[in-house]
């Protein structure tokens, strides 16, 4: 299975899914991981496009292939990262799981954003301007949403864990 994850920066998504991961023991793809790795060698800093999702795209291919589940971990705040990650589990052949995490405090919100530090090094964090001008297309898919103001990691993780193990209707 294909657990994609979306959401706006500081809203839990990297806390959420690293959890989630350990939990189902699934491949953890982080997109800013990827992004920072093709940064360090040697982009110079320069606007790297898409390259970090069509990276993740091709490495949770392989994982699904091989039977694994995987985590996606990425702001996919666009139509197009949503339908790509789709079309990388009808590709491989198994089933998506979508989650948007949202922050509905936002004062919660503003604070995490601007409070964090880098876990990566050399990763330049979004400021909150840089959050609240983002481009973010709206959900057209079914998916779970989890509100992270009122919800804690442990209980977002169960709440996923939860909508996991439901039979499709």
């Amino acid at each position: 299975m294909l657990i994609a994850f979306g959401g706006l920066p500081g809203t839990g998504k990297t806390t959420v899914a690293q959890a989630l991961a350990r939990k189902l023991a699934a491949v953890y793809l982080r997109i800013d991981t990827l992004e920072q790795a093709f940064m360090a060698a040697g982009s110079n800093g320069a606007d790297i496009g898409p390259a970090g999702y069509l990276a993740g795209y091709a490495v949770a291919k392989d994982n699904l292939r091989l039977g694994l589940t995987v985590v996606a971990d990425s702001v996919n705040s666009l139509h197009v990262t949503r339908n790509a990650w789709r079309r990388v589990a009808l590709e491989a052949g198994v089933s998506i799981f979508e989650i948007e995490l949202i922050c509905s405090d936002k004062t919660a919100h503003r604070l995490r954003v601007e409070e964090r530090q880098a876990d990566i090094l050399g990763h330049k964090l979004p400021t909150w301007k840089d959050v609240l001008e983002r481009q973010y297309d709206a959900w057209e898919s079914e998916h779970l949403v989890i509100d992270t103001a009122n919800a804690s990691i442990e209980r977002a993780v169960e709440t996923i864990d939860r909508r996991l193990s439901m039979p499709d209707p």
